[in-house]
């Protein structure tokens, strides 16, 4: 059983030595002079308190700036400098027969300079080309809607060059559709309105907008011929033909001469594989009673409208 024994502090007496009473007393005496600061001083300092947070930013930005200093003045005090010279407007010469983009190939007749294929075109289309012109002397520039039909035809005189004239023709159109394809097709003709030179481009006839033009495509002519030479006298009934071609379809390559009445003296016909520049051989029977200025004409059909799309042509004498 517990039992509860009840002391009087008063009389609880404990006995501890003199010395060790002292040293007890003066540690307690250190110790509350320590911690008896009064409650509202501070440690001094030489900002005001509110001051203290700006201090604070600035010391961190002038660190930051010290670092930035010393990066830049590890550079170098002298930065090399190149003598490039300042852009200058450039004289660019008009086309020259070298190079050309076919290997024995010069430039087309009918050179296309604006637009280029499927350029998108709003009327008047400014058409820009270099040409040397057949020996009637007339330039004819014709626009064809997608079925064929004729939007605008425009005949010029242009001096004969044998070195190209550039030539620039507006050329109005109206069409009901929004947009349709369209060809431009340029023809030179000789003295005997034989075709001499025809040349095309397809285009992209807007109602409304605005133009976006397309660069050119290759400059070069697209047929060139070996053989026979212009001007060159054949006789035997049989004219040996031999060059190559780039065509531009599908469509058959045909070589025809033609009379100076605009007869039909000579077909032949050669089909296309495929559309890539091909060498080509081939005859041409012929009937003539007398020596005869025939033109060796070869040409390709439009693929996608009726109607021409190229024809190149020379001279030869047809002999019987």
């Amino acid at each position: 059983m517990l039992r509860f024994v009840k002391y009087d502090l008063h009389e609880l007496q404990i006995k501890i030595p003199m010395k060790q009473r002292l040293f007890v007393i003066a540690s307690l005496l250190g110790l509350l002079a320590g911690c008896a600061s009064p409650a509202g001083s501070s440690i001094p300092t030489p900002y005001p308190p509110e001051y203290l947070p700006t201090v604070v930013a600035l010391t961190a930005r002038s660190m930051g700036d010290s670092a930035t200093a010393t990066y830049v003045a590890s550079l170098p005090t002298e930065i090399p400098t190149t003598n490039t010279p300042e852009p200058r407007l450039t004289f660019t010469p008009g086309p020259t027969h070298t190079p050309t983009s076919i290997p024995r190939h010069s430039l087309a007749v009918i050179q296309f300079l604006a637009p280029g294929p499927m350029s998108k075109v709003v009327s008047p289309i400014t058409l820009r080309l270099n040409i040397k012109i057949g020996e009637s002397e007339r330039m004819q520039v014709d626009l064809y809607g997608e079925d064929g039909r004729l939007l605008s035809r425009t005949v010029k005189k242009v001096p004969t060059s044998n070195q190209g004239i550039l030539q620039s023709v507006k050329i109005p159109f109206e069409i009901r559709a929004t947009a349709e394809v369209g060809r431009i097709t340029i023809t030179t003709l000789d003295n005997d309105d034989r075709i001499q030179a025809l040349n095309s481009v397809r285009v992209l006839l807007l109602s409304s907008g605005g133009n976006e033009i397309n660069p050119v495509g290759n400059p070069s002519e697209p047929v060139g011929v070996i053989t026979p030479l212009a001007d060159e006298s054949v006789s035997g009934g049989v004219l040996n033909v031999r060059g190559d071609v780039w065509p531009f379809s599908l469509q058959p390559v045909i070589l025809e001469l033609i009379s100076p009445e605009g007869k039909s003296i000579g077909l032949r016909i050669l089909a296309v594989e495929n559309a890539n520049p091909q060498s080509f051989e081939t005859t041409i029977p012929y009937k003539v009673s007398e020596p005869t200025l025939a033109r060796l004409t070869i040409r390709q059909d439009d693929d996608r409208m009726p109607g021409l799309f190229y024809v190149y042509s020379q001279v030869v004498l047809l002999n019987p």
